[in-house]
């Protein structure tokens, strides 16, 4: 075993309740305290110098400076897999183009389509890894990643083979996601039913034959996929033994709605999600996530997280991370944005990019500091937590451990 320690601060944010809202003065946390690691679990956390007396000849890694811990984080929903760069879609978005102009230009998802399909795996992989490190300095352990800018069987597949080989070069845990219905590819000759039968027919098979991708997303959109079809085409993927997760409400309301009929595990966007359906998603075990990045690549609104707190839902917060609509990548830095603006609590923060998020992610194993638990915790020089969210990313990740090792 080994004790690592003293911190200043220990923000466990253990005994938190999964859904609704949380104040600051429920979190729990200890001072002066000590992280008791067995292999690669959470033995015990208390006090250091009291873990210290209780557990004779152990190893002990002292911290140095004074310094907080809290759980790693989690960021449950990016597409940090792709090729190319649209940089010039975000130009011409300020300059006030359309979506419709910018892709009538070249640029739009096709872009990223074309450039991620002409990419060879080796700059794919070189690429993916790359924006892995950078996650991990944030404190971002846990990571989801989508497919989504193939499109078709070779290079849907291709995407999913470089995440599973990602996995085996990094010690983060990477979560893939099959997002071949993001939208109707441009060379499909038929209709939206027609592709998305042979995603069902060509593409998912094969990613289950290689293990590839347990968890299956949609974007339902006027602008990709419509309702009643993407029911239908959740509810076979959900035959075919995936999880499944829906891009649902980011322009128009509705699609939330449709997650929680089929079982969703979360509900991702929701900046357009009107009031009824906030109570349909408080009363449902899908997790609404919230992703402040888009909005600011956008200059939309933000999700409406306080209202969805209230009313109880489970919110998480990702990033979003792709090359279009969120190209920062930084999730601390829009979680501290988002809640100035949704007024949001450290505490709901926090949860909101841990164990809350983890949860969408079906990883109840982490996101909290106490026994039992993945010792996954990012560590900063500061005598006090709340600096994370103050600084809004400015002040960096000390220490990353994953599985009580610091990387």
């Amino acid at each position: 075993m080994k004790l690592i320690g003293p911190f200043k601060q220990v923000v466990t944010l253990a005994n938190l309740p999964l859904r609704g809202k949380l104040s600051d003065e429920q979190l729990e946390i200890i001072v002066d305290g000590g992280i008791l690691i067995n292999e690669n679990t959470i033995q015990k956390i208390g006090n250091f110098e009291t873990l210290k007396s209780e557990n004779q000849n152990i190893e002990i890694e002292y911290v140095e400076d004074e310094q907080i811990v809290l759980p790693a984080f989690v960021d449950s929903h990016t597409h940090i897999c792709f090729g190319g760069n649209r940089a010039n879609d975000f130009a011409m978005r300020n300059a006030g183009k359309t979506y419709l102009e910018i892709a009538e230009s070249g640029g739009g998802i096709w872009s990223s389509v074309q450039h991620t399909r002409s990419a060879s795996e080796e700059d794919l992989l070189k690429t993916l890894l790359e924006r892995i490190d950078f996650l991990i300095s944030l404190g971002i352990t846990t990571i989801e990643v989508k497919s989504g800018y193939g499109l078709d069987v070779e290079n849907e597949l291709k995407m999913l083979r470089m995440i599973k080989k990602a996995q085996e070069q990094t010690k983060a845990t990477l979560v893939p996601t099959c997002l071949s219905a993001h939208l109707k590819p441009r060379d499909f000759s038929g209709s939206n039913e027609d592709y998305l039968n042979y995603i069902l027919t060509e593409i998912l098979p094969k990613v289950k034959e290689e293990n590839l991708a347990k968890r299956v997303d949609i974007f339902i959109e006027k602008s990709a996929f419509q309702p009643e079809e993407s029911k239908v085409f959740l509810r076979k993927t959900k035959d075919l033994g995936f999880e499944i997760t829906v891009h649902a409400d980011q322009f128009t309301p509705g699609s939330s709605r449709i997650a929680v009929e089929v079982g969703a595990k979360s509900a991702d966007h929701l900046e357009a999600t009107i009031d009824e359906d906030i109570e349909f998603l408080a009363q449902s075990e899908t997790v609404a996530t919230a992703l402040p990045g888009a909005s600011l690549g956008l200059g939309e609104k933000f999700t409406p997280a306080r209202k969805l707190l209230d009313a109880g839902a489970i919110v998480a917060i990702a990033s979003d991370w792709n090359p279009g609509s969120a190209p920062m990548g930084n999730l601390i830095t829009q979680a501290s944005i988002l809640a100035t603006f949704e007024k949001l609590t450290t505490a709901e923060v926090l949860a909101g990019m841990t164990f809350r998020s983890a949860f969408g992610l079906g990883l109840e194993d982490r996101g909290q500091l106490k026994s039992g638990l993945k010792a996954d915790f990012v560590t900063y020089k500061t005598n006090n937590f709340q600096n994370v969210l103050y600084n809004q990313g400015s002040l960096k990740a000390d220490s990353v451990y994953i599985d009580g090792a610091k990387i």
